[in-house]
């Protein structure tokens, strides 16, 4: 099971659309790594989330394990009804 802080800072990168195209910015600064995992899963379009890195300090997250630190119990932000 992964383990991290969730309050500290974190980079996300999101990964290209299908097609190659980009919306939006590319990399984007987190204050916090929870909001980060919040905006990867509630706010990313899918088709962004595949490819996408998260990093936090030297360790790096691909899109699978994004999502674990969503749906990991310690997650601390409230989820997003489905």
């Amino acid at each position: 099971m992964i383990q991290i802080d969730y309050s500290s800072p974190a980079g996300f990168f999101a990964g290209r659309r299908v097609g190659g195209s980009i919306s939006g910015p590319r990399y984007k600064r987190f204050d916090n790594t929870a909001e980060a995992i919040r905006f990867a899963i509630e706010e990313l379009p899918c088709s962004q989330l595949r490819g996408a890195v998260l990093e936090i300090g030297d360790t790096r997250f691909e899109s699978n394990e994004i999502r674990s630190l969503y749906d990991a119990v310690h997650y601390p932000l409230p989820r997003k009804e489905a």
